[in-house]
């Protein structure tokens, strides 16, 4: 009779720090797996402490009481399935990221992680040591090999543990999204079912942590790269997986194949269920945010009501002399859509008494940029005062391309706990609203239909800080600034091969410009949701001082 292993696979939401909570839910997928009938459950990578830690981890008592709570899970989980949970190890003086099997109340095996990542949002070299290739272990009638996470995106530790009698490789990551990163996370595991000829299932965490997301999307792919299982993406679950055994080995059998998201809809729900989480597990229930008229914050509105409820979204319009009348009724036109609360807080009298204040100290001194960003600030020392009062975290709402060039204040509208919309450029921002407009999903919590009218999107950008200001009076149009921050930010391609494309080279000079220097303010700016390999924060990291212009 060919036997059948089941493992179950929990694509789960840990809170980093919360180790005992993480525990909790580590029983839990336990006894739903034991109800199951599955022979082992796996968690993911460092699922016990969360992940990221950063430099948590390294804390001895940190990890200290991830290690001891691991092994008490071992003697909670005795009478049961076997147990794969990732965590820390100590061992010679070393820290390692480890993955633990518990089975029959003991640790029977422990795989210490290899590959450690180095680049984009990972550090790891900074806080592990690199582990042994660490042989595979088996359960019940399966050898099972585990890769953790990295080790599986090149193919030594794969075929090394194909080498020595692995019969499935079973892959526990935290691989964060980024814009169609499960079409290249499936690449590159078919690769290694190809080189091993092993069947490979891939567990990924899940949830929103900081400004990363973590989509699971997990799956199990046969010998020659069949798909034979897909769970859904960005769906808590425990789910069952068979292995059966055939006369070519062992084979995943045919399971549920969950339909993944558009690019669009992906983007969308990571920048939704981030700020959900971020707000979730820093203890906050409800935001208040500047809603302006304009797109950006009309957007962020929108991602907050579906990510809270409507109700739990305070939206504050702060008009100055220079706020049109379509501004006002945008602004209104968007909170009732939703269904949110709207609060009306003039600027203009305040404005004048911060004027006068200064009058002695300007004598002299022509009106600029100064006067505009005292509106800015304003605007932000009431929004910050409402948030302190209230309770409500504040949103701040600028979008990729004014992050890059520096075209906001400041201390001003860059205040605020969280932005969803920091990593996507302008020209996405009007595509996403016109995207939820036209789509609405169970998950979102805001209502169907168009939120964000036709005219609030199509209408010339202005920060209306001065009569009749556009954005295009300062900065290219953003089709056009887009593209070039494209090429220069997430490509890092060089001024010629800008200018190449047909940009104007002092336009591309001035660019260029404005993205060093505005490195100051990103370093002081709020996180926000990653959606691109090259967002603003750990993906790219640069010196606030820096005199190096390509005169190429």
């Amino acid at each position: 009779m060919p036997e059948t292993f089941r493992l179950a696979i929990g694509q789960l939401n840990p809170i980093v720090g919360d180790i005992e909570g993480n525990a909790a839910k580590a029983v839990t997928a336990w006894q739903s797996a034991k109800e199951m009938g599955a022979d082992m459950i796996g968690l993911p990578e460092m699922f016990i402490t969360g992940y990221q830690t950063q430099d948590l981890v390294l804390k001895p008592a940190f990890h200290a009481a991830a290690i001891r709570r691991i092994e008490e899970l071992a003697t909670e989980c005795a009478d049961g399935p076997a147990v794969g949970i990732g965590g820390p190890w100590v061992e010679g003086g070393s820290l390692y990221n480890a993955y633990f099997v518990l089975q029959g109340g003991e640790v029977v095996a422990r795989v210490l992680k290899h590959d450690l990542p180095n680049g984009q949002v990972f550090d790891e070299e900074r806080l592990f040591e690199a582990g042994p290739v660490s042989g595979p272990y088996r359960i019940g009638p399966l050898r099972i090999g585990t890769p953790i996470c990295e080790d599986a995106w090149g193919p030594d530790v794969a075929e090394t543990l194909a080498e020595v009698g692995a019969e499935v490789l079973f892959v526990p990551n935290g691989s964060p999204y980024h814009r169609n990163k499960n079409d290249l996370r499936k690449h590159v595991m078919v690769e290694r079912v190809i080189e091993t000829g092993l069947p490979l299932v891939y567990l990924n965490m899940l949830g929103g942590q900081d400004d990363q997301y973590f989509d699971g999307a997990s799956f199990a792919l046969n010998p020659g790269g069949e798909l034979a299982v897909q769970l859904p993406s960005s769906t808590e679950c425990v789910g069952l997986i068979e292995i059966g055994q055939t006369e070519d080995g062992w084979r995943v059998k045919q399971g549920e194949l969950a339909p993944l998201p558009g690019e669009w809809e992906q983007d969308y729900r990571a920048m939704v269920e981030t700020l959900r989480d971020y707000m979730r597990k820093s203890g906050f229930s409800k935001v208040v945010l500047g809603l302006s008229g304009g797109v950006d914050s009309a957007l962020v509105a929108v991602i907050a009501a579906d990510a809270l409820g409507p109700e739990n979204v305070h939206c504050i319009m702060l008009p100055s002399e220079y706020t049109s009348r379509e501004s006002l009724d945008d602004a209104a036109s968007v909170a009732n859509a939703l269904g949110c609360k709207l609060d009306t807080v003039p600027i203009s009298e305040p404005r004048a008494a911060v004027t006068k204040v200064l009058e002695p100290l300007f004598d002299g001194l022509a009106p600029d940029l100064t006067e505009e960003n005292i509106q800015s600030r304003l605007r932000g020392v009431l929004l910050m005062a409402l948030s302190n009062k209230l309770g409500e975290m504040l949103l701040t709402t600028g979008n990729k391309s004014e992050v890059a060039v520096g075209y906001a204040t400041i201390y001003g509208d860059m205040a605020g706990g969280y932005n969803p919309i920091k990593d996507l450029y302008k020209t996405r921002v009007f595509e996403t609203c016109r995207w939820r407009n036209v789509n609405h999903r169970p998950w979102m919590m805001g209502p169907e239909g168009e939120v964000i009218a036709p005219r609030i999107i199509d209408k010339p950008p202005s920060a209306e800080l001065r009569e009749d200001q556009k954005d295009e009076d300062s900065l290219p149009p953003y089709d056009q600034l887009d593209r070039i921050l494209e090429m220069l930010v997430d490509l890092d391609l060089s001024l010629a091969e800008v200018v190449a494309e047909g940009f104007d080279e002092d336009v591309v000079r001035k660019v260029e410009g404005l993205i060093y220097t505005s490195e100051y303010k990103r370093f002081q700016s709020a996180p926000g949701t990653r959606l691109t390999k090259r967002a603003f924060w750990l993906d790219r990291r640069y010196p606030i001082v820096n005199r190096w212009r390509d005169r190429g």
